[in-house]
């Protein structure tokens, strides 16, 4: 940073974002696994391979992507294409990272909606079966990292059998802003291990513009349910459902299933076999899970639907992440500093160990293992995750694959 505490602009940048697009749409075919093994990709393409970031300042991106809601690796990949090649360079590195996966998401809505249930009853089960396995696997791997102890374990409990007991996407809301508070007073870290006096080379945002993006992510959080309540507009509702969908969400894109299921399944926009198949599908793409809304934006029942939905789901989600993006990277060296900042985010964290663990029972569980063969399929998917460490998209096509023949 400058010494006036402002970043340099992001202008022409390093490189040229033509550049950074053709990187990252070939990360975008290839990138399998998650957000975990995405950040496995990039630190190899970026850090290692091009050189464009030190390993210190790729892992403060890191860092900073995992404090903010939203999809991490998405960020992270904006992030990289906002130091290459400034503000084009950031575009350019979304759409080419998530422009494979949103194309096949898309298609899959139509795929669904030319079988209908009936012709493709079993390679459905099939997908809703392994849906529980990816569900069960996620929830076991964030427990293990973000319900630890028994503050975060007792936060994350609460927090599930809230959402069991009130199923509203109002519910969870005020079960994530809760578990901030609480672990704003309860998580605070007494000592921080990370190096804070050594500061990275990334090129960030000025303050100004930080400031207004910071100021558009609030007004757009607060202002679209505002705007749907006095205005009937299908396009308004479906922008506001993904805006917030992608702005509350910690912890990693498996966290917008209990958001966006309790928004779109519980008010009929969409049915739940419909939902969870294209649940399932997504597990079987490269690229980031948060494409899961341009499939839902697809397959609404209201215009806007097909592609032009699924385009409208997709930006309304990923915008949360890009404000926020550019919001904070200029105070994030301060920021990482406060302990109380960091226990809001480990509260929140936990909760959304426990919002998933509600969803993984409704809906996954009840409308994934609705028999015995469902349920022996969904266990054998779940050993070859959590043991046999099979990568999630062959497990999915496998199981649609065995749902299409016996189920």
């Amino acid at each position: 940073m400058d010494g006036d505490g402002k970043g340099p602009e992001p202008g022409a940048g390093r490189g040229s974002a033509l550049e950074v697009f053709r990187v990252f749409l070939l990360l975008g075919l290839t990138s399998f696994g998650g957000p975990v093994a995405h950040l496995g990709y990039f630190h190899d393409a970026f850090v290692v391979r091009r050189g464009w970031l030190t390993d210190r300042t790729y892992a403060d991106l890191v860092a900073l992507c995992q404090f903010l809601p939203g999809p991490a690796s998405s960020q992270v990949g904006m992030a990289i294409g906002l130091h290459r090649a400034g503000y084009l360079g950031m575009a350019a590195a979304w759409v080419g990272f998530t422009l494979p996966s949103a194309v096949l998401m898309i298609g899959f809505a139509y795929g669904v909606g030319a079988l209908g249930a009936g012709v493709g009853a079993g390679w459905l089960l099939g997908l809703k079966a392994a849906a529980v396995a990816v569900v069960a696997h996620a929830v076991l791997g964030m427990a293990t990292s973000l319900a630890t102890g028994r503050r975060r374990a007792t936060i994350a409990v609460a927090a599930m059998v809230v959402v069991l007991l009130l199923p509203t996407a109002g519910s969870q809301v005020v079960a994530i802003v809760l578990g901030g508070l609480v672990g704003l007073f309860l998580l605070a870290r007494v000592d921080d291990s990370d190096d804070t006096a050594e500061t990275s080379s990334l090129r960030v945002p000025g303050r100004r513009v930080a400031v207004a993006s910071l100021a558009v992510f609030a007004v757009l959080l607060f202002g679209l349910p505002t705007a749907t309540a006095l205005v009937s507009s299908p396009t308004l509702t479906l922008v506001d459902v993904f805006y917030r969908a992608g702005a509350l969400v910690f912890g990693g894109g498996h966290v917008v299933l209990p958001l966006l299921q309790a928004d779109l399944v519980g008010a009929g926009l969409v049915d739940q076999e419909t939902f969870l198949a294209g649940y399932g599908a997504a597990q079987a793409v490269p690229g980031p899970l948060f494409t899961f809304a341009a499939y839902l934006g697809a397959v609404m029942p209201t215009a806007p639907t097909g592609a032009l939905g699924g385009t409208v789901a997709l930006l309304a989600v990923f915008t949360p992440s890009a404000l926020l993006l550019v919001g904070v990277l200029p105070f994030w060296e301060r920021l990482r500093a406060i302990p109380r900042a960091q226990g809001a985010v480990a509260g929140a964290s936990a909760v959304v160990v426990g919002l998933l663990a509600a969803a993984l029972y409704d809906p996954v569980f009840l409308s994934g293992v609705t028999s015995p063969a469902a349920m022996a399929l969904a266990a054998v998917a779940f050993l070859a995750l959590a043991v046999w460490r099979l990568p999630a998209w062959l497990v999915v096509i496998a199981a649609s694959a065995v749902g299409f023949l016996v189920l």
